[in-house]
């Protein structure tokens, strides 16, 4: 293991600890402090090539502290062609939300946007400290707006249509635009069918081809360090 990468690897797992332990939706809030304690839910690691860029967690997630624990998540894996086991997996799968603990719901029981503490607080470091990110899919408005930037287009349906031209920038990592998996979608998924089939299968060759270069060289790499999760 080369210092460099020797450097990476512990930053990142302190990234993991103090994240795991923040507070600054309570502490230091952007408006009404957090209703609840903090739960951080995320997965990173060190050698994890794909990266699901998320909304926030609900509430199923909140209780379980695991990402994705409900219908979306049962969506979103199918989408993705992989197993339960490759999508928990956070040694090839990193999964880093815009709000890492769940907002709480509106008047009307719906989720809040993600906190707006976490992404300038957290966001930077984390990708700083896994260069070796190659795809990150950016689920929903809030992570496309962050990944995006200026590239991103007007509304969700046109920045998910230009997935070929966003797919193929020179820049890396690959960024790839996905609607959220919520059944709230289901109206603009029957309006799009192209995403289903256009847009699926390519991601579904990409995500395929990460999973398995990722196992082969942990396969052949002893020293492969744990993944930091939340769980941990």
């Amino acid at each position: 293991m080369s210092g460099s990468e020797a450097n990476c690897r512990q930053s990142l797992a302190e990234l993991g600890a103090a994240l795991r332990g923040c507070r600054v939706c309570v502490e230091r809030p952007l408006g009404p402090k957090l209703p609840h304690a903090p739960n951080p839910i995320f997965r990173i690691s060190t050698t994890a090539r794909l990266c699901i860029a998320s909304q926030a967690a609900g509430t199923r997630a909140h209780a379980s502290s695991v990402p994705f624990n409900d219908a979306s998540g049962e969506r979103l894996r199918n989408w993705l062609g992989v197993t339960h086991e490759e999508f928990y997996d956070a040694s090839r799968v990193a999964i880093v939300p815009m709000g890492f603990c769940f907002p709480g719901q509106d008047e009307k029981g719906g989720d809040l946007p993600p906190r707006r503490e976490c992404a300038p607080e957290w966001r930077s470091r984390l990708f700083a400290a896994m260069p070796q990110i190659e795809l990150i899919l950016a689920i929903g408005q809030y992570a496309q707006t962050w990944h995006l930037g200026p590239e991103r287009k007007a509304g969700l349906t046109h920045t998910v249509a230009a997935w070929r031209e966003l797919a193929g920038r020179s820049a890396r990592p690959k960024i790839v635009p996905l609607p959220h998996p919520s059944w709230r979608n289901n109206g603009w998924l029957k309006r799009n069918p192209w995403f289903e089939r256009e847009l699926l299968p390519f991601v579904r060759r990409e995500v395929r081809r990460l999973l398995t270069v990722g196992a082969e060289e942990r396969f052949s790499d002893p020293r492969e360090q744990r993944a930091v999760t939340r769980q941990d």
